[in-house]
C-alpha cells in the first residue's frame, strides 16, 4: 500500500525552501525512496505550506526518515520555518484518475 506524507510549515523564505530541495533532489539523484513530491501553498494562512510526498509504502518512508542525508535536510529545512513543521502519515486507501 503507497503512503502520503503531508508535511505543514510555515516560512517567510520560500526561495531558499526551494533551493534546498533543489539541492538535495541533485544530492540523491538515483536513490531517492519518494515516488512524487508536491508544493502547495495555502491561501487562507499566510506564509503557510504543504509538502505533499509519495512514497511505495510506510516501511519505505520511515527508511527515507532514517538516512543521514533526509535528516540533514530536515534540520536545514526547519531552520526556514517560522514554527516547527507538522506532519500527517496517511496510507492511501483509494487512487482514482480523473
Amino acid at each position: 500500500m503507497s503512503f502520503v506524507q503531508i508535511i505543514e510549515f510555515e516560512t517567510t523564505r520560500l526561495d531558499e525552501f526551494n533551493d534546498l530541495v533543489d539541492e538535495w533532489l541533485a544530492a540523491t539523484e538515483g536513490r531517492r525512496i519518494a515516488t512524487s513530491g508536491v508544493l502547495a501553498r495555502d491561501r487562507d494562512q499566510a506564509h503557510t505550506y504543504l509538502q505533499i510526498v509519495e512514497f511505495p509504502s510506510y516501511e519505505e518512508a520511515m527508511e527515507n526518515s532514517d538516512r543521514e542525508d533526509t535528516t540533514h535536510f530536515a534540520e536545514r529545512v526547519a531552520k526556514l520555518c517560522l514554527a516547527p513543521p507538522t506532519f500527517r502519515n496517511l496510507d492511501v486507501i483509494h487512487v482514482d484518475d480523473l
